[in-house]
């Protein structure tokens, strides 16, 4: 089976396995884990920030980033497709207690002059926005990357409002990758960065925030609310370190294997791929059938995803080789071919 539902899918290396089983350790909770720390600085520097803090998972950091920036009763402004939108379960309003408005343009990531054109007149009847959250790379948009002078645009309209920017770089790893933009240059564009390791770095599970040592602090304590005080999580922390250290420039394969497998799909059936920006690939339909090329491939040894009933996605990682992904590309053009010719 070769799966490209997602880069959430890779297993650990050898190398991380071992590191995890080598890892020194201690309580988090009681004493601080020395190797969990340690990734802490480490994540701080690579981003230019005071500090940073372990997390169990990307979606719990994102959403202390919100509680720590946010004030209930207000609205947090975002792009209309991003992931604290429509897959963290509402966690803003319920837990944050703030409305969530989408930001929709023209464009497929939301754009300075989106925002700006957002920002609602002062009004009783109204209520203030307390946070801009922004995604880089932009999971719903295909892993588009938006660039380091449109990042530093929207952080000045955050600023005319005086509100705080989060952002969420799940991917902030490929998005330094593919462009070449140093992953601190980014991290100024916000006062707050999530990051996480159990994606194309490969590790099995973990994110972290990083930002001023102020905020830290508070999303330590948000981290405590919600239940994320861990114990020994060195054992995580190590493959973390593993994946940082030893896996990151191999997300360019990922990025080169993306480009293959959309050349080879783009046009068959009728279907058109998002051009990817970086291990996203993003394939639109001619009709409704995505649920059935998703059955149909997997039928075959090949799973997928599908996003909506009109559009199905590959995600390439570590651990697929550049021959499976060209066996899976081809796969999907039969596959295509036969669904929406019979659709049509």
């Amino acid at each position: 089976m070769i799966d490209l539902r997602s880069d959430t899918v890779t297993r650990p290396s050898a190398g991380m396995r071992a590191a995890m089983a080598n890892a020194e350790v201690g309580d988090d909770v009681l004493d601080g884990d020395p190797t969990t720390q340690q990734l802490e600085r480490v994540v701080a520097e690579r981003l230019g920030k005071e500090a940073a803090l372990f997390f169990p998972t990307g979606s719990m950091a994102n959403q202390a980033a919100v509680w720590v920036h946010s004030t209930p009763g207000t609205e947090i402004l975002l792009d209309a497709d991003a992931h604290i939108v429509h897959w963290e379960m509402a966690a803003a309003a319920a837990l944050a207690g703030v409305q969530v408005r989408p930001v929709r343009g023209e464009s497929p990531v939301m754009t300075a002059a989106d925002l700006r054109a957002a920002i609602r007149a002062p009004s009783v009847h109204a209520p203030e926005t307390s946070l801009v959250c922004l995604e880089n790379t932009h999971n719903g948009a295909g892993g588009m990357i938006t660039p380091i002078n449109e990042l530093r645009e929207l952080q000045q309209v955050a600023h005319t409002l005086a509100v705080p920017v989060h952002l969420d770089g799940a991917r902030l790893w490929n998005a330094h990758i593919a462009s070449g933009t140093p992953l601190a240059d980014f991290a100024a564009c916000a006062d707050t960065v999530m990051v996480s390791f159990s994606k194309g770095l490969g590790a099995p599970v973990g994110a972290a925030l990083a930002g001023s040592r102020d905020a830290i602090v508070r999303a330590h304590r948000v981290r405590k609310r919600l239940g994320g005080g861990m114990r020994q999580t060195g054992v995580l922390a190590a493959a973390a370190s593993y994946g940082l250290e030893h896996h990151l420039h191999d997300l360019a394969r990922d990025h080169e294997n993306a480009q293959q497998f959309a050349s080879t799909v783009d046009g068959a059936g009728g279907a058109r791929v998002v051009a990817p920006h970086t291990n996203i690939v993003m394939i639109d339909l001619p009709a409704p059938v995505a649920a059935d090329v998703v059955a149909q491939v997997a039928e075959h040894g090949l799973r997928i995803s599908q996003w909506t009933f009109t559009r199905v996605r590959a995600v390439m990682h570590r651990d697929v080789t550049a021959d499976q992904v060209g066996e899976a590309a081809q796969l999907l053009v039969r596959t295509l071919e036969r669904v929406c010719r019979a659709a049509a």
